[in-house]
């Protein structure tokens, strides 16, 4: 397109330039042979007086010499009154020119080797006509024509190369917002949802990046209410067969006690591999941006009170602290809540009956740190468990719900981290970033040195009142 545009201009920028240019040069021609001819006819006028009163030839030389082109005049008078005919000057005419010219009484001009001649007729004392012969050279014809028709070229050649350029300049204002687009549909194509098309150039062009980014935040909405109701199927799924997994302990032994917990381990495998399938073939959905994101407060409140009534089946005591304030975090509510469930589920699967935990958000100038703690016996090896997370698995233990953990923290740039807990079990740390940038190392490890006297001040005041 943009080269298209190039020569389209150069092409009609050509044909204008040839359009004026052409014309305007014969004028100007044409111009400097009127100016040659009018300075012969004042040369020719200047002797005419002088012939109207006398034909003496050393008078006429004096007058012709005056007039300052004796080299290029010549005046032809004829025989009368008892003399022959006299001519001054080089005649360069035919005799028939000159002839001619005195038989039809106005003047004339006829071209000679060099150039040409006016012959401008004069009417004598005696009735007689003589003819004043003036040369113009070529070169008094073509006086400034060259310069002129250079100059011409130059501003034509000017114009030109200066539509060729705004051409150019217009054609990548045109073009570049054509390739944006064609660039993000591309990357929309293979899966980058979060690809965007800036709104500038043409009309048209704006308009179509405009439905574009419509069109991709339409898609992105989608896929997240896509993913949102799969969360919220694994919540319904999973919950449950974590009551069902915890209530066959009270079956009891024998074949059907087993069979019970057979067939709950393999249904557990079962939605397990669904929802890895599942997480494995969705892209990231989720997009930072302003107002993107959700309260981790009132998703940490709404998530502990959908597992209280587990755990007072069970006799656990539990706790919540700092999530009395609106927490905003860059990340999606669903991704968040899954999470969250996906951490007390395993507090669940993994400790004994009556075993605290608890839930503590901290928030600070430029992250959010959410820890889930437990009083069980811990994990021995957390780094095989964050192996398992990043999808290397074992026996007993798919890393799902660490893999769901690890996504959300780092899809803002910051991590996961497994340590010792105050309560004396095992501690779940998820760094958020809130601008999307690393966490410094400096607040980094500041933060883990405060961390175990906050949480123990925010336990020991929960557990008095």
């Amino acid at each position: 397109m943009r080269w298209a545009l190039v020569k389209v201009s150069l092409a009609v920028t050509t044909m204008v330039v040839v359009a004026f240019a052409v014309p305007l040069g014969l004028v100007i021609r044409e111009m400097a042979r009127d100016r040659a001819f009018s300075n012969a006819e004042r040369e020719a006028a200047a002797v005419a007086p002088a012939l109207s009163i006398t034909t003496d030839r050393d008078q006429l030389e004096r007058v012709v010499a005056s007039a300052g082109s004796d080299a290029g005049m010549a005046v032809h008078l004829p025989a009368g009154d008892g003399r022959e005919a006299l001519e001054l000057g080089r005649r360069r005419a035919a005799e028939a020119d000159i002839a001619a010219v005195r038989k039809l009484g106005r003047a004339s001009t006829t071209g000679v080797p060099g150039g040409s001649t006016l012959l401008q007729p004069v009417a004598l004392s005696t009735g007689k006509i003589a003819v004043v012969e003036v040369y113009v050279p070529e070169s008094d014809v073509t006086n400034g024509v060259g310069t002129a028709w250079a100059v011409l070229a130059a501003v034509g050649v000017a114009l030109i190369l200066g539509s060729v350029a705004v051409a150019d300049r217009l054609g990548v204002r045109m073009v570049r917002p054509a390739q944006r687009l064609v660039e993000g549909a591309h990357d929309l194509g293979e899966g980058r949802l979060g690809a965007r098309v800036p709104e500038e150039g043409p009309t048209e062009l704006r308009l179509a990046a405009v439905a574009f980014n419509s069109m991709a935040d339409q898609v992105v909405q989608l896929l997240a209410n896509e993913r949102e109701l799969a969360a919220d199927l694994s919540h319904r799924l999973r919950t449950p067969l974590t009551v069902l997994r915890l209530n066959t302990a009270s079956l009891g032994e024998g074949p059907a006690a087993d069979q019970t917990r057979t067939a709950v381990e393999q249904l557990e495998r079962e939605v397990d591999t669904i929802i890895r399938t599942a997480r494995e073939a969705k892209p990231q959905t989720a997009a930072a941006g302003p107002g993107a994101g959700c309260d981790a407060a009132e998703v940490v409140r709404e998530r502990m009170a959908f597992w209280s009534a587990l755990a007072e089946d069970e006799g656990r005591k539990w706790r919540v602290a700092g999530a009395d304030r609106p927490v905003r975090i860059p990340v999606a509510r669903a991704d968040l809540a899954a999470a969250l469930d996906a951490l007390l589920g395993n507090v669940f699967r993994h400790t004994a009956e009556g075993t605290a935990f608890a839930v503590d958000v901290h928030n600070g100038e430029d992250a959010v740190i959410v820890l889930v703690s437990d009083a069980g016996p811990g994990i021995p090896d957390p780094e095989a468990a964050m192996a398992r997370g990043r999808g290397s698995g074992s026996d007993g233990s798919t890393g799902l719900g660490l893999d769901i953990v690890r996504r959300l923290a780092e899809s803002t740039g910051g991590d996961v981290r497994i340590g010792s807990s105050v309560l004396g079990g095992t501690e779940v740390r998820i760094w958020i970033q809130l601008d999307g940038r690393a966490p410094a190392s400096s607040g980094h490890r500041q933060m883990r040195r405060r961390r175990p006297r906050r949480i123990a001040a925010v336990y020991n005041r929960s557990r008095s009142h």
